[in-house]
């Protein structure tokens, strides 16, 4: 992916009332640009210049430009995996299957994956991620950390900074995780497969 902002799948009100237009705005918005931004001024006349986000990330020593560079890529993967709450729908295909083979059931991925977003301590992501291996896995990461850093393919995310549910949900962090189900494209997370 280019250095860029995702185009929307859906308007700034799209999400609603699981996510306001007031936070798709900020934090779209205003967050989201910034990084965007503030790569392209780090990376300019270096050898990153050209290079995809996912191999900047991939690649980058840990500083601002690989912060900078994750959050780029996080937030265009958490924008780009949610869909307007009347038209979610449940895995299938592929994506079905390694759910069930390594979690059981979809009920148990999202009760594993809702405890590693509420109890990540401080800001950074809960991912569901590919490994290498082949296996779907839960993970928690720090600030601009994503699984593409250890080679796995980064599937799904739930931000837990507080600028993606503050304005919304206040200091209620679990109340935002558990509605953004009602959101998921799941479709569009299985095509990262």
């Amino acid at each position: 992916m280019k250095n860029e902002m995702p185009k929307l799948p859906y308007p700034n009100n799209g999400l609603e009332p699981v996510i306001s237009a007031e936070t798709l705005t900020y934090h779209y918005g205003k967050h989201l640009q910034t990084y965007v931004t503030n790569l392209t001024n780090l990376t300019a006349g270096t050898a990153y210049e050209q290079k995809e986000v996912e191999d900047i990330v991939a690649t980058a020593p840990d500083g601002a430009i690989f912060n900078n560079a994750g959050q780029v890529l996080n937030h265009t993967l958490y924008f780009l995996q949610f869909t307007t709450p009347h038209q979610a729908q449940a895995p299938e295909g592929r994506l079905a299957e390694l759910i069930y083979r390594d979690f059981g059931s979809l009920d148990n991925l999202k009760e594993q994956m809702e405890k590693a977003a509420i109890g990540l301590f401080g800001s950074g992501w809960a991912w569901l991620s590919l490994s290498k291996e082949g296996t779907l896995q839960i993970t928690q990461e720090s600030n601009a950390g994503n699984p593409l850093r250890r080679g796995d393919t980064p599937l799904l995310c739930i931000d837990v900074w507080e600028h993606a549910y503050y304005i919304d949900y206040r200091n209620r962090r679990a109340d935002h995780v558990k509605r953004l189900w009602d959101i998921i494209n799941w479709q569009a997370v299985g095509n990262r497969l």
